[in-house]
């Protein structure tokens, strides 16, 4: 057999050579790992801008882009230059070593040569609020958002839009950016994987044994839970839905804690969420750079007879080449579900046409004329 350090090692009867032989394989292995920690490849060279970077979504944003290796070059941007200074800094001291990180707070700056960009740019929920609450302000952050884009990067890739009412505000950023629909996805994720978490908790068990979980169109206080994607320990939840294990006032119990489980997380709190859908939207940019898929739906512009002229989470598919939805098709109450999520979103988008901020929807291909 052939000799290495370990069978040498053994054949010695010199304990202190032993002991030093020992230390000099326990540096080699150091040195590698830290060698391999300092040459850490990026999964893109292309710019990343994170707006909205100061806040505690968007910072956390930064860090997770970060410690997942998704770029060398990131752009931090927020127009509160003191605290955008501080986000900086800690990014500066935890090592990032292989990435360059920048900062601004001139938006010109922050998007020129983005590749990509994902923005929590908006007022955030307080107490008391709902995301639809948040509706004129944001609408108007979404509409100059989506000008900056076109002024400074319009051959951005991808832009993840997750300030709320998401569905709206990255309606508004698709049609001032003239981008493609499948350039811009807005965040819809949290409220499967908070499905998924009520359902582990109820059975008590592990979350990846909860599987399927989904909620389609808005991101809000109508939006579609459904049962029919999901299994529990390999069983289909419906057939467990009315039963002891999961009774029906249960499922309506659990369906109401999914719905506001933003509001939860405030209560418990006392801000809104910021750790999860800082993930998930990382989550997304990363499947837009081609690395691993999204797991979960995701907002997309919908224009399918059936539903028309929205963004709302659809199942998705997000890869180098964009976002693309196909339609889902659930139970009666589901699709019924579903249907109603859609007028509450046009409702909010024909308020915000009446507000002004964007054109009705027959003059939208003049301002992107991916739009018809």
């Amino acid at each position: 057999m052939k000799k290495g350090y370990f069978t040498f090692v053994t054949e010695k009867k010199n304990i202190g050579e032993t002991a030093n032989i020992i230390n000099k394989i326990c540096v080699l292995l150091t040195n590698t790992i830290i060698k391999k920690q300092y040459s850490m490849k990026a999964l893109t060279d292309e710019k990343l801008t994170i707006v909205g970077a100061a806040g505690m979504i968007g910072s956390n944003m930064a860090q997770t882009a970060l410690m997942m290796g998704l770029t060398s070059n990131i752009c931090l941007y927020d127009p509160f230059a003191p605290a955008l200074e501080g986000v900086a800094e800690e990014m500066f001291q935890s090592g990032f070593e292989y990435a360059n990180i920048t900062f601004t707070s001139d938006i010109s700056e922050a998007l020129r040569g983005a590749k990509y960009v994902v923005s929590s740019g908006g007022a955030a929920r307080k107490a008391g609020m709902t995301r639809e609450d948040l509706l004129k302000g944001n609408a108007e952050i979404a509409a100059q958002f989506g000008k900056d884009l076109r002024a400074n990067c319009p051959d951005v890739k991808h832009v993840v839009v997750i300030f709320n009412p998401a569905d709206i505000t990255g309606l508004i950023t698709l049609l001032y950016s003239g981008l493609k629909p499948s350039q811009v996805s807005t965040l819809a994720a949290l409220d499967s994987t908070r499905l998924q978490t009520a359902l582990a908790q109820h059975f008590g068990i592990r979350q990846n044994l909860v599987k399927g979980c989904r909620t389609y169109g808005g991101h809000g206080e109508q939006m579609a839970v459904f049962a029919s994607t999901a299994t529990v320990d390999g069983k289909p939840l419906l057939d467990l839905i009315g039963t002891p294990e999961l009774t029906d006032e249960q499922w309506e119990d659990l369906k109401v804690k999914v719905i506001q489980g933003g509001k939860r997380i405030i209560e418990l709190r006392g801000r809104s969420s910021f750790q999860s859908p800082s993930y998930l939207s990382i989550e997304m940019i990363r499947a837009a750079m081609g690395g691993e898929a999204f797991r979960w739906p995701a907002g997309t512009y919908v224009h399918s007879g059936k539903f028309d002229h929205i963004m709302m989470a659809m199942e998705t598919e997000i890869t180098k080449d964009g976002i693309f939805y196909k339609e889902v098709e659930g139970t009666p109450k589901e699709n019924a579900e579903l249907a109603d999520s859609y007028v509450h979103l046009s409702k909010l988008r024909d308020e915000v046409i009446s507000m002004g901020i964007i054109p009705e929807i027959h003059l939208w291909h003049t301002l992107n004329p991916h739009m018809k």
